[in-house]
This record gives structure tokens, C-alpha cells and sequence, in this order.
């Protein structure tokens, strides 16, 4: 039996709970000159693509800006078409939310990116939970867990009418070089409950014919968006158990959506420590989560989880010893709570201080062991085992990989782990395709039409 073929990208991590800011190998994360060094390491690397999330606002907690937050963070379509050209084969996938754009732009900008990359754009379609963020935009407000996966649904379906407007046969050479359009090219209509739209969509077929198509929630709305929609999901569920279940979950509901096992990968985020032997990268990824939760990183989520302000706590010291108070959040603006995670709030405090107790650490200590992303940790060979035992037993179809240090934190996989990877065969040694499509092992959209059509 032949050993499944692992897929990997990479996650600048932006401004998140991975980012270890006091290591002096640190590097600025909004000059273009780390998103380059980072992206053109992943090429180096022969990685699917390169992954770049999206945040809409400045996250606050209790009037301050979130110490995460202190940077901002720059407008994706900008950075990836830069990094367009200054990479060749890499993949660029950028998260765009579906709650508060129009399916016409957001159509356009990634049809646009699949040209000017030639054939290598990915939306990772998101919704928004918060009315916080709401603010900045015209309509305010949010919507209804209901309604925010039956608008991204929508949302697709629209964005996905205006890329189909076009054929490839809808646009040709004659012999002055000039181009011919059939008259119907790019017209389209689309009305629902959501939108009502309706003209000619003014950018060609796409060498992909769309953008490779991610999701990311872990709701069950999100999981069955993703079944029906999705060419692949970026997890959370980076370990063996946890993992194999989640898997097992998504890809058997394919079926219902007449989709093959293959027609959506599932790809984890996943932190990475390698050291020369197990015992120094076990030693050096307990110092990175000390670092990744900061005390301040560590009260403002356990203000979440309890719900509410904690002024004078002490996050070097033990867990509040009252229970978290229950009801809407009152603390958390802008970022997605503990209490998202959970919705048995005092059973989560209830199993971190158990967990204080039994190993004696404290509540920054807790927080760092409890809800840190999983991890490859230990020698270049370990982290091989690790990273080919998730595929081949079906916990996943590759990784996303999130280093901590940005932007050359990249450098010790690819050095190390992914000649291991090569001579195994379970990884390429080169670029067999030009698109994100053909390094994913996913059909073009037209070839799948014709083959239905067909059958």
C-alpha cells in the first residue's frame, strides 16, 4: 500500500499567541521585507503555500488595546500580490471575511491575484461573530450564529456565479492579437435573502478557474459549510486522537454533498520546536509557551473565561477561587473568548485549576500547558515521525506550520526536517505543477464539470 503524500504550508503568524516578540531573532511584522524573507523560505521549502490571516480590528479588553495588537496588522490582498511577484510556485492564501465585503469585490480581488500569480490564489472564507468589529463597517451591527454561515454560503455561492460568468473558450486570439469576447461573457445574475445582484463580472477565467476555496470553523455549521463547499480546512486539531476523530467527522460528511474522499484536505495548525536531541526541544518549547503567554497575554484570557475584569490579579499566582460568572461575555471585544472554545465555562476553570494543583504551576503556567496549539517538538527525525504519523493514520492530509519566530523561523524545518521527509517519499523533491490547485491535488473546476457532465 502506498504512504499518503504529505502537504505542508506555512502561517505568518501575525499578531497572535504563537509570536515570541522579546527573542532578539524576532523580526517586524508589518515591513514587507519579513513577508518576503518568510515566503520565499516556505518556496525554499517546496510548501503548498504560504497563509496569511486577516484581522478587521484592533482587539481591546477592559478599554486597552490587546498587547497582541500593538502592531496592527496591513490589508492581506496587498501583501499577497506583492508577494505575487517575488515568489514563482508558492501558494497564496489569505483570510477574507464574508460578514462585512460584497461578493463582487472580494470576487474580483482573488480573480485578479489568480492572475497576476498565475494560478496560485486561495480565500480562506470566514465570518465574524462580534459586533465590535461590526463598527467599522457600514451596516454595524453583527448577525446571528444562524445567519452568519447561511451568508457565507450565500457569499460563496455568488463570488463563485461571477467567476463561472466567464469561459475559458469566452476569450480569444484572433490574428491581429486582438481579443474577441462572446456577447454574453461575464453576465450573471444572483438573488437570494442576502444579495441582489446582477451585470457582467469584468475579469476573465483564472489559470485555477477559481481560487482553491479554504474554511476554518470548527462549529458543526462550519464543519458541514466546509463538507458541502470547502477544498480544504484549516484545523485546530493538530494532535493524534483529537485529530483522527475530527477527520473522520468532516470527511464522511462528503457523501452527502456527492464529493470523493479526496476533494477536501484537511491541514491542522501546528507549532514546530527541533532541537539536536528530544530532551533540548522539549526543554526549549516549555521556555516558548512561557514566552508565547506573556502575564498580561494570560490575565486578559482568564478575564475572558471567568467574564470578568481581573485589575489586581496576579497571573504568576494561583486561579481565582471563585467560579466564572456565567451569561453574555462583559470583557472581551474583538477577539474570539475562551468561552468559544467551551461552553461549560466552570468545567474548563475547574479542570485549569486541577491541573495548577496536581503539577503545582501557576495560572500563567496553567494557561501556557492548557490551550497551546499542538506541536511537533524534539530531533529533525522526531518531528519527521511526528509530522508522517498524523497522515498516514488519517489525523490529517499535511500541516499548516506556525512558527514562533517571524520572519526566519521557518529555516530549522526546512533545513532539517524536510530532506528527512524527502528521502522517506512521502514529500517532493520539486514542483511537479505551476498552480496551488495541481500542488494540492485537487481537479480544476471545468474538468470536474466535464466529468459529471460526462458520467
Amino acid at each position: 500500500m502506498s504512504r499518503k503524500q504529505i502537504h505542508i504550508a506555512a502561517h505568518f503568524p501575525g499578531v497572535n499567541n504563537t509570536t515570541v516578540w522579546s527573542d532578539p531573532a524576532a523580526g517586524s511584522h508589518i515591513e514587507f521585507d519579513s513577508f518576503r524573507t518568510f515566503a520565499q523560505e516556505a518556496e525554499r521549502g517546496k510548501f503548498d503555500f504560504l497563509f496569511l490571516a486577516e484581522g478587521l480590528r484592533l482587539r481591546e479588553q477592559n478599554g486597552e488595546i490587546y498587547d497582541l495588537d500593538v502592531v496592527g496588522r496591513p490589508d492581506t490582498f496587498t501583501i499577497l500580490a506583492a508577494l505575487a511577484a517575488v515568489t514563482d510556485r508558492l501558494g497564496l492564501a489569505g483570510t477574507i471575511n464574508s460578514t462585512f465585503n460584497e461578493p463582487y469585490e472580494v470576487a474580483r480581488q482573488f480573480a485578479s491575484l489568480d492572475h497576476l500569480s498565475a494560478g496560485r490564489a486561495a480565500w480562506n472564507v470566514v465570518t465574524s461573530w462580534d459586533e465590535f468589529t461590526g463598527e467599522n463597517f457600514r451596516r454595524g451591527g453583527f448577525l446571528a450564529e444562524s445567519d452568519r454561515y447561511a451568508r457565507a454560503e450565500s457569499f460563496l455561492s455568488a463570488a463563485t456565479t461571477l467567476w463561472d460568468s466567464w469561459n475559458d473558450d469566452d476569450l480569444t486570439d484572433d490574428a491581429s492579437d486582438e481579443f474577441l469576447t462572446r456577447g454574453d461573457a461575464g453576465a450573471y445574475s444572483y438573488r437570494d435573502r442576502f444579495f441582489d445582484i446582477e451585470g457582467r463580472f469584468n475579469v476573465p477565467r483564472s489559470p485555477q478557474g477559481r481560487p482553491v476555496i479554504f474554511q476554518a470553523g470548527d462549529s458543526d455549521a462550519g464543519r458541514e459549510f466546509a463538507a458541502a463547499e470547502a477544498d480544504a480546512i484549516f484545523s485546530r486539531h493538530g494532535d493524534l486522537e483529537n485529530g483522527t476523530k475530527f477527520y473522520a467527522d468532516v470527511k464522511r460528511r462528503l457523501a452527502k454533498y456527492g464529493r470523493r474522499h479526496d476533494e477536501l484536505l484537511i491541514l491542522p495548525a501546528v507549532t514546530f520546536i527541533i532541537g539536536d536531541t528530544d530532551a533540548e526541544a522539549a526543554d526549549v518549547a516549555h521556555e516558548v509557551r512561557l514566552a508565547q503567554f506573556s502575564a498580561a497575554t494570560a490575565t486578559r484570557l482568564i478575564e475572558q473565561l471567568w467574564n470578568v475584569p481581573l485589575p489586581d490579579f496576579d497571573a504568576d499566582g494561583p486561579f481565582p477561587t471563585f467560579d466564572p460568572v456565567e451569561g453574555e461575555s462583559t470583557v472581551s471585544k474583538g477577539r474570539a473568548s475562551v468561552r468559544m472554545l467551551g461552553r461549560d465555562a466552570k468545567g474548563i476553570a475547574d479542570q485549569w485549576r486541577g491541573i495548577a494543583a496536581a503539577q503545582g504551576l501557576s495560572a500563567r503556567e496553567t494557561v501556557a500547558t492548557a490551550i497551546a496549539r499542538g506541536g511537533l517538538v524534539g530531533s529533525p527525525e522526531t518531528v519527521a515521525d511526528q509530522l508522517d504519523e498524523l497522515v498516514q493514520n488519517d489525523a490529517a492530509d499535511g500541516v499548516i506550520l506556525a512558527p514562533h519566530i517571524t520572519p526566519g523561523g521557518l529555516t530549522p524545518f526546512v533545513d532539517r526536517v524536510v530532506p528527512i521527509l524527502q528521502e522517506r517519499g512521502v514529500y517532493r523533491t520539486d514542483y511537479e505543477g505551476s498552480t496551488l490547485r495541481e500542488h494540492l491535488g485537487l481537479a480544476h473546476p471545468d474538468r470536474v464539470a466535464t466529468q459529471e457532465a460526462a458520467s
